[in-house]
Parts: structure tokens; sequence; C-alpha cells
């Protein structure tokens, strides 16, 4: 797994020495110099997740919900300004997970490994903006992809923000757009009896913000999204047990419909303590309904020096088509015993270290911020985790 972030960051600074040796313009193109394209900058990050739990929706809610995901996504920000001095970004990103899953390999516990206990995901994206500083205006449109072993997605969005004339006010709206499609994979001893191949997932997602300052301390944002998702909504290898011990698979609606409502705040005490508060009020049309509650503090220890301890909580009344093991009724139109479902509380708190230096890390004059976070997770139902990441930010 090590090899992975060495080639990337190799990768990472192969480019930013290109683009900066382009950048080196002959004096007969100087005319040109506003409408170059310019590195910004570079990010790489890294994460590696543990969890542990016995309600793995393979095995129909019972058994080992081990798992293991070995994370690395590399971005680069690119600008250059138009004939009408707009400025235009354009960032290119490629992530991959590698991760093993114990309830995956029940998929077939005959094999002495299936396929999906192993997989490796690819997400490549492209992102494009323009920013009117006159008008106050700024437009955009992505372009991203999933792909891994069973299933792959292809989504698209745009995304524009007006600001007030002060600055002190932004409204933001986003439209976007995936489209999934999903191999059917069934468990084993269900296989033969229903059909094969491919199916489909659609998501569409509209999200609004305002943001406003209040003072010079206060800073707020309110944020609104509409989801909507049709077509295969199961997991068609998530076995579930009714009462009298025979064996299905899960089966959902075909359509499910959410309403996140968010607020974020942020305070600034003094120079060097910042409050970030969230909230965050979950509605969907499958009777599920929660609540996160976040709060971060950043502590700047030195002016380029941070630490930064979190806690989120959260809360669902869970899903009215969950089940656990063998309480099922047959006669029930959907069953699930995924419980991502259930009703649950958790908890995640964790610690982040930040260094910003002007003059570089470790020597590199281009490393100009490393940033280290932790974070430990326990859910009611039993599930914990531990997740450690890495960001490296180079200019």
């Amino acid at each position: 797994m090590i090899r992975i972030p060495i080639i990337i960051i190799a990768f990472y600074l192969s480019i930013v020495s290109a683009f900066s040796q382009f950048n080196q313009a002959p004096s007969d193109t100087s005319h040109y110099a506003t409408r170059k394209l310019n590195v910004d900058e570079v990010n790489f990050v890294t994460s590696y997740y543990k969890q542990e739990g016995n309600n793995a929706a393979v095995t129909g809610g019972v058994g080992s919900e081990r798992l293991t995901d070995f994370v690395s996504v590399i971005d680069i920000h690119l600008s250059r300004k138009d004939r009408k001095n707009r400025l235009n970004t354009f960032v290119a990103e490629l992530g991959m997970d590698s991760y093993t899953s114990a309830s995956s390999d029940k998929i077939d516990p005959s094999t002495i490994s299936s396929a999906s206990s192993q997989d490796q995901r690819y997400y490549p994206s492209f992102s494009w903006a323009r920013t009117n500083d006159e008008k106050k205006t700024s437009i955009g449109a992505t372009l991203a992809g999933s792909f891994e072993y069973d299933y792959y997605s292809i989504g698209a969005g745009i995304n524009a923000t007006k600001n007030s004339k002060d600055n002190n006010r932004q409204v933001s709206l986003r439209l976007q757009t995936f489209q999934d499609q999903l191999t059917l994979i069934y468990p084993i001893e269900l296989r033969g009896s229903k059909p094969t191949g491919l199916t489909s997932r659609n998501t569409y997602n509209a999200s609004i913000g305002l943001s406003q300052v209040i003072n010079t301390r206060l800073q707020v944002m309110l944020l609104l999204d509409l989801a909507y998702q049709e077509g295969y909504l199961s997991l068609p290898f998530n076995r579930v047990y009714f009462t009298d011990n025979t064996e299905s698979i899960e089966l959902l609606p075909g359509s499910r419909f959410k309403i996140p409502i968010g607020l974020r705040g942020n305070y600034f005490i003094g120079d060097r303590v910042v409050l970030r508060a969230f909230y965050r009020y979950y509605w969907d049309d499958w009777e599920l309904t929660a609540h996160t509650a976040e709060l971060e503090t950043a502590v700047k220890i030195t002016p380029f020096i941070s630490v930064t301890p979190f806690y989120r909580y959260y809360t669902q009344s869970g899903a009215s088509y969950f089940a656990p093991y063998r309480t099922h009724e047959k006669t029930t139109p959907f069953y699930s015993s995924d419980y991502d479902l259930s009703k649950f509380d958790s908890h995640f708190a964790g610690l982040g270290f930040r260094m910003l230096s002007t003059d570089g890390i470790l020597g590199l004059d281009r490393w100009k911020m490393i940033e280290i976070r932790y974070g430990h997770y326990e859910r009611k139902t039993g599930l914990v985790s531990n997740i450690v990441s890495l960001h490296a930010r180079f200019k």
C-alpha cells in the first residue's frame, strides 16, 4: 500500500515542475501573460480506515463487519484569465480506494476469497468555474465517474453563485445527477432463480445555500438539499431471513426522496481560536429522520501551527423497512436487515494537526501545508471504526 502514495507524490512533483517550466514564457510572448495557464496548487490526500462490528447486511444482519479501506486522492488546480478578464479555474482529480471486506467475502462462503471481498474503486473528476469580479458572479460545471468491480457511475453537475456588492452575502445553487449501473450479484445459494445482468440507479440533487457575514466575528450559512433517487435501490447480495427461517434478498422501494436542512456557523474568538458549529435535520419518505450536531475548534499554537479538536453526534429514527435477523414477516412488501437503516446514535471525535509555511516544509519550497487528522467512531449497534488521514498541499 505504501507504494501508492510515493508514486502519486512523485507524479505531483513532476507535474508542478513541468508547469513551472511552461509558465516561464519567453519575452516575445509576454503580451499573453495574463491569459496563460497557471498551476495554483496541487493537493494530495491519503487515509486509512478500519472498522469492526457484528451486524453485516450480507449475512442478514449478523456476522462480521470488519472492513479496511486505503484511500489516495490527487487534485491539480489550474487557472487563467480570459479576454474579458474573468478568472477560469480548472480542477482535475483522481482518487482510488483499495478495500477489503469480511462481509463481502460471505456472498459465496464456499470460495477462499470471493471477488468482491477485496476491490479497488477509481473516481476521476474534472470541474471548471468562471468568476466575474465585476458582476460578483460565478458559474461552473463538473463531470465525474466512479468505477469498481460490480458498479460504475457517471455524474455531472452545474453550479452558480451570486455575491452582494459588499461581498458579505452569497447565494449559491448546485444541480447534480448521478447515473449508476450495478451488476446483479446474488448470494451463492440464491443464484439461478433471479434475473442477472445490469440494473440502474439514478440520483438527482438540488442544493441551495445562503451565507451571510453577520459581523467581523460571526459568519453563518443556511443549506437546503433536495435529493431524489429512482431505480434499483437495494443491494442484491444483502440477505434477509424471515421468521420461518426462509431466506431472500433485500427488497426496498424503487424511489426515495430526501430533504436535509443544515445551518453552519463560524465564530472567531480573537486571532487564535475559531469555533465551527454545524447542525443538520434530515427527513426522507422511507420514514427515516435524523439529527446531526457537530463542533470543531481550530486553535492556533503559533501563526503557522494549529490543532483542531472535533466532535460529532448523530441520531436517527430508523427506516420503516428495517428489521433484525429472523424478524421480518413474508407478508411485508419491503424488507432489509441493513443496520445503516436501523435506529441508532453515534459519536465521532478526533483531533487534527495543521502546519502552514510560506518557506516550505522539510526543505521543499513548494510544500506549503500539511494536515494530519485522526477520528474515532462508535455506533450504538456496536460498530467501531478509526480513521487517520494526511493532506499535503503544494504551490
